[in-house]
């Protein structure tokens, strides 16, 4: 495996996550309440206190010092032991298995460190990459949601992909 690791967002992160909002395909994932490196700022804070809270965390994808990336996985259906994982590459690092790396370390740690026993994940069907880091990352497809998103008063049908504990890893 590459040296890919997770590690927690730290608040000096945040030009560079404040970068990569601005990065091709990101539009969907910036919070309409981030436009400055201040908002950034606030936005690593609050994903820190989601940690201790239990309800999110949220991960840089990292090599070294270089941030490619981010995982995230949601606890709030804990009583079930379901997470919900969404992800994305800077653009600059795609192609380069960022994704599906840094999606297996984060299944990893969800299974073995917070206690979850089935992942979630979904994309846009008009999104291949997506689809190619989930499976990569040994998460089998399990259906179509139609007509689940909207962006820009298009709705968009989604692939769902979910893996269970009891999985096999991926090699």
């Amino acid at each position: 495996m590459t040296g890919f690791r997770l590690r927690e967002w730290e608040e000096s992160d945040a030009a560079v996550l404040l970068a990569a909002y601005a990065g091709a395909g990101m539009a969907t994932e910036r919070p309409a309440d981030v436009a400055t490196v201040e908002d950034a700022g606030r936005l690593i804070a609050g994903w820190a206190e989601d940690a201790v809270a239990d309800r999110a965390y949220t991960f840089a994808v990292v090599d070294g010092a270089d941030i490619l990336g981010q995982m995230r996985v949601t606890t709030h259906l804990r009583v079930h032991s379901i997470g919900w994982i969404s992800y994305w590459t800077l653009e600059k690092h795609r192609g380069r298995g960022v994704g599906s790396t840094g999606l297996k370390l984060l299944a990893r740690h969800c299974f073995d460190e917070l206690d979850l026993f089935r992942l979630e994940t979904g994309h846009r069907v008009d999104n291949p990459g997506s689809c190619r880091v989930a499976t990569a990352a040994g998460f089998l497809v399990e259906g179509r949601e139609r007509q689940k998103l909207l962006y820009d008063g298009v709705r968009y049908d989604t692939e769902t992909h979910a893996r269970l504990a009891t999985d096999p890893d991926p090699a």
